[in-house]
């Protein structure tokens, strides 16, 4: 226990390793900043975002601000009083006002390697860029989008199966254990801050639907990345006639044919042609129906060999 007066801000499930790490140590959380609930599911009902559900379980203060960056807002913080704010996935760029309020600044939990992979989605693009390791970057924010000094790093290794999801797990807990050591190292006067080379960056931009249209005239190992890069959301695909076929898991596998064409479709599995060589689908989900293994699939739907996958818009659906 640092002793110190937390604001913690998060979001999504990804920030909910470290509030709950905070909570264990016994840390003074005096508030816990969130986005506002948002409608979600087919009923389109409002949900509230996991940390807020956690900091309500445990008795700490909620704000959900539409705009952290309104002065109305910044006086709210500066009336905490705090120490020192901690960010994790929050979803909002802080401004300058507020980023001066705590004594010891503002520290970020970013979920790469800075300077790599800076932005909104660092998890999916070095999968989908073919990254073997990633990791947890603890940051003093400025007033850049994750242009910060940096504390601490831990590296994360990307296993060849690892998706979006299983990823995001694993680093959601090392973001955790990152900000604890961090948090150690700033109250025995330890942390070290590292200045970014610019010049070592590049940009993980906010994901949209269309970013998962698989290009078959491109080698299977980078479909196959594409793949695990954008499962479970919004997840590559494909069409098959007048549906949208999307694929959550993938091999790459010999044969060869024109990109796009079905080479094989029976209990051993679903064949694609790429660039190349060839996808083996192991996972998929046709629109309207349930995501299943290509066997379990393709045991009652026929897909004829020499059927050519095309790539339906999806921009108006």
């Amino acid at each position: 226990m640092t002793g110190l007066r937390l604001v913690f801000m998060g979001t999504p499930e990804f920030a909910v390793p470290s509030l709950k790490k905070l909570i264990d140590r016994g840390e003074m959380v005096v508030a816990a900043i969130t986005q506002p609930d948002r409608p979600k599911g087919r009923g389109q009902q409002l949900a509230s975002p996991p940390v807020k559900i956690v900091a309500k379980e445990n008795g700490i203060p909620v704000l959900q601000p539409a705009k952290v960056r309104v002065p109305e807002f910044v006086e709210i913080i500066r009336e905490l009083r705090p120490d020192l704010i901690l960010v994790a996935a929050f979803g909002q760029i802080l401004p300058k006002d507020l980023l001066n309020i705590p004594r010891y600044g503002c520290i970020n939990v970013h979920a790469s390697l800075l300077p790599r992979y800076r932005g909104a989605a660092p998890i999916n693009w070095c999968i989908i860029n073919g990254e073997t390791e990633t990791g947890i970057t603890t940051m003093q924010m400025d007033e850049g989008l994750d242009t910060g000094d940096i504390l601490l790093k831990k590296v994360v290794p990307i296993g060849p199966d690892d998706d979006a999801q299983s990823l995001h797990d694993l680093l959601s807990v090392a973001g955790a254990e990152s900000l604890a050591e961090t948090l150690d190292l700033l109250t025995a006067g330890k942390l070290n801050a590292e200045k970014q080379d610019g010049l070592l960056s590049n940009y993980a931009p906010m994901l949209k639907k269309e970013d998962g249209r698989i290009d078959w005239d491109r080698e299977p190992l980078r479909i196959r990345n594409l793949v695990r890069g954008l499962t479970p959301w919004p997840g590559a695909f494909t069409s098959l006639g007048d549906k949208t076929m999307k694929i959550y898991r993938s091999r790459v596998a010999g044969g060869s044919g024109a990109p796009g064409t079905v080479l094989q479709a029976d209990r051993s599995g679903l064949v694609i042609a790429c660039k190349g060589g060839s996808l083996l689908v192991e996972e998929l989900q046709l629109e309207g129906k349930k995501r299943l293994s290509a066997r379990d699939f393709l045991a009652g739907y026929n897909i004829i060999p020499g059927t050519i996958l095309g790539n339906r818009d999806l921009s108006h659906d």
